[in-house]
């Protein structure tokens, strides 16, 4: 099962570090339990943001690659 966002972001065009502070601010805005989902085509994003979800203790839910780019999930936990 495909866990549903419960905010998308598309931060295609944007380079490094810019999807991952996208994720960053809308991890700090989100309430526990809240997926959000950065849609990237710059190829750092599928290690960066893993990388920094476990760093700051939120739980990576998927990433998945499209034609289009990467959809990277992030449930907030704490």
């Amino acid at each position: 099962m495909v866990e549903e966002a419960s905010r998308t972001i598309d931060a295609r065009g944007s380079f490094c570090p810019g999807p991952l502070m996208e994720m960053i601010r809308a991890i700090k805005a989100a309430e526990i339990g809240d997926v959000v989902a950065v849609l990237s085509n710059d190829s750092g994003s599928r290690t960066d943001i893993p990388k920094w979800a476990q760093k700051a203790g939120q739980e990576l839910v998927a990433v998945q690659s499209g034609e289009e780019g990467d959809s990277i999930l992030v449930r907030k936990v704490k």
